[in-house]
């Protein structure tokens, strides 16, 4: 797990990078280059400020107003910087390789390549919102701050996490959908070039998971298909809400349910040194901030090192940060096998000879197939709960329910008069 790829400090010299500071500065002094160039050309320096204004006006604004918002804080709450985050890299090198690689299928298929460079913008946007809606909307309970502000601003942020593949494929589908339609672009055709690819944006993304450490898979013995997460990963924060990271398992008392009583005690776990036995009530269970105090502060709060607190029977226990574990216990590694998974899934369906089949049916295959591996992957992981009275995951209703509109699709292509034509250059955007 790599959270955080490069942190760039909140000031240098003295003087803060964003805000009014040496970012702003540098947009400030690449304008008057600019002007200065232009008039040394010839050019009307208010013409360019009229034309571009709302592109520098708009950077500057980030720099002066947003960006010192979402800087990290250190426990104090002192701003230390920002955080290139590994999860939002990955995503971008997975958007640029999906947009890469539908470019070269699209020209193996008699396509112009600048159709996909100009839905490529459409997609990815559609994409981020479709996945941060379904995000928010499944875990919305987690976004509600103290403010509306604070609200929106950890809806907006999802560098660190927290989008949904099926959500990027429904908003990247309509959004690039509604493009070829105002293009008048044949949409099964470009959905055998374009669906392929997104496996492969999948592919890569899963691996930001494994840097971010969400979408984990369910808890096992430590092997080659198992990873281990360091503190403050939400695997390591799950395992010890649970209490199994301190060495003891809960549920409701059967008599109240308002009551937890400890139901086993792993043999010398923490709780077993402490003298914790089982069938004791269990009063709290919280995190010990107090090592804040002696925390670093030229370290993100996010990193700071905590205790733990447990009220059982009345009686306070209190374990120091250097007494917990150093990592959470091992859970499958669902992300490593959705990534591999997904990679196959897109080798095998750009191999597939899309001439030799109906328009659309690659598309159809790609959503069937991922249908069924996404359904059997959450077999594995534990981040997402039962849904509608069910042990099923609101995935593998998805999923269900994907497969189900797949078949469909390839009965309706297989089931309806076959076109003979050949289509034209300009049908293919060039």
């Amino acid at each position: 797990m790599q959270r955080t790829l490069l942190l760039i400090p909140h000031e240098i010299a003295g003087i803060p990078v964003f805000g009014i500071g040496w970012l702003l500065l540098a947009i400030l002094t690449a304008l008057a280059l600019r002007l200065l160039i232009a008039k040394l050309q010839g050019a009307a320096v208010v013409e360019i400020l009229s034309r571009e204004w709302p592109i520098w006006a708009l950077m500057s604004g980030i720099v002066w107003f947003v960006l010192p918002r979402v800087e990290l804080t250190n426990v104090d709450q002192e701003p230390i910087g920002m955080a290139i985050r590994g999860y939002g890299v990955m995503l971008l090198l997975a958007v640029g390789s999906a947009v890469w690689l539908a470019a070269y299928r699209a020209k193996r298929q008699g396509f112009d390549p600048e159709v996909i460079f100009s839905v490529a913008p459409w997609v990815f946007g559609g994409g981020i919102i479709g996945a941060r809606t379904f995000y928010v909307l499944q875990y919305r309970n987690d976004f509600i701050g103290n403010t509306w502000s604070e609200t929106v601003l950890k809806m907006l942020d999802f560098t660190g996490g927290g989008l949904v593949v099926y959500g990027s494929f429904i908003g990247g589908i309509l959004a690039g959908s509604i493009y070829l339609y105002r293009k008048s672009l044949p949409w099964l055709k470009f959905g055998d070039v374009i669906v392929p690819c997104m496996f492969m944006g999948v592919f890569i993304g899963r691996l930001g998971c494994v840097m971010n450490g969400c979408c984990y898979g369910g808890r096992c013995e430590e092997n080659q298909f198992s990873l281990q997460f360091p503190p403050n990963s939400p695997v390591y924060m799950d395992q010890f809400f649970s209490g199994e990271l301190l060495g003891f398992q809960f549920e409701s008392d059967p008599a109240d349910s308002k009551l937890l009583v400890i139901t086993s005690v792993t043999p010398n776990g923490l709780a077993e040194e402490a003298g914790i036995q089982p069938g004791q009530k269990l009063n709290t269970l919280a995190q010990d901030f107090s090592p804040f105090a002696m925390a670093p502060r030229d370290i993100p709060e996010e990193d700071a090192r905590w205790g733990a607190i447990a009220t059982i029977d009345g009686r306070r226990y209190r374990w120091l940060p250097s007494e917990l574990p150093e990592t959470a216990f091992p859970v499958f590694a669902a992300q490593i096998l959705s990534s591999v998974s997904s990679l196959l899934l897109c080798l095998g369906l750009c191999i597939l000879p899309a001439t030799r089949f109906r328009e659309g049916t690659v598309m159809m295959l790609g959503f069937a197939s991922y249908a069924v591996l996404r359904f059997v992957l959450e077999l594995v992981r534990v981040d997402e709960s039962g849904q509608f009275g069910t042990d099923f995951s609101i995935s593998q209703w998805v999923s269900i329910c994907v497969l189900t509109g797949s078949l469909l699709g390839l009965g309706f292509i297989y089931s309806r008069k076959q076109a003979t034509a050949t289509p034209s250059t300009a049908e293919l955007g060039g």
